[in-house]
């Protein structure tokens, strides 16, 4: 459903992630010679690009991985910081805008599943912060779960900054002023979610709409 919010699309700026560190979420799954690699972190844009080739030649030689992954794992790497860069400059709309981020994560032996409400608007927002709030309110001791969290709320924004793109392209093209794509921030069935409003600090931009579903390894 497409829900107008005026002043989202009075405010362009210039395209970035909507959070505090203009990172870049890659992600990585390579197989060669029958051995496969997986991955998932956040890259500086801004990083010169020989460091991309000093990082894949550490992570082969860290993981024993065959020689070839190096050029995999740069070039996959490269491709993805290509796509970002190619947006910079480009308007994005801000302005208030709160869009729904929804986890679903198994991490080793911890299952989270989670939605809260996130404010576009707030580009001091901190997805690692939230991630390690969450993990201790929630009494995750995994070391692997905050980032996992960090990363897929990274990743959603990722797309949704891309999308605030097309639809300003859009409207510019548009002889009417045609929006792009909205998002409903509470859904009709949530009603009574609602009142499980939890704030994440000042930074996270965050308001609860369910309990977050958390299934943890028994001691």
């Amino acid at each position: 459903m497409k829900t107008p919010i005026s002043g989202f699309y009075r405010n362009p700026v210039k395209f970035r992630m909507p959070t505090a560190e203009n990172l870049v979420p890659i992600r990585l799954d390579i197989e060669i010679e029958g051995q496969r690699y997986k991955d998932a972190f956040t890259w500086n844009p801004s990083d010169p690009d020989s460091e991309v080739v000093v990082f894949a030649k550490r992570t082969v030689k860290d993981l024993k991985l065959p020689p070839a992954f190096v050029t995999q794992i740069a070039q996959s790497i490269q491709s993805q910081l290509s796509e970002f860069r190619s947006y910079e400059g480009q308007d994005m709309y801000a302005g208030e805008k709160i869009v729904p981020i929804k986890l679903d994560l198994r991490v080793n032996h911890t299952l989270v599943k989670d939605q809260f409400l996130w404010d576009l608007n707030n580009f001091e927002s901190d997805p690692e912060e939230f991630a390690r709030i969450f993990c201790k309110d929630t009494g995750i001791e995994d070391p692997e779960v905050g980032p996992a969290i960090a990363f897929a709320i990274r990743e959603q924004l990722y797309e949704i900054a891309i999308q605030s793109v097309v639809s300003a392209r859009e409207s510019r093209m548009s002889k009417k002023g045609r929006r792009g794509a909205e998002y409903t921030p509470v859904s009709k069935g949530g009603a009574a979610a609602v009142d499980l409003v939890k704030l994440f600090g000042p930074k996270s931009s965050v308001v609860r709409l369910w309990n977050s579903l958390i299934h943890k390894p028994q001691d």
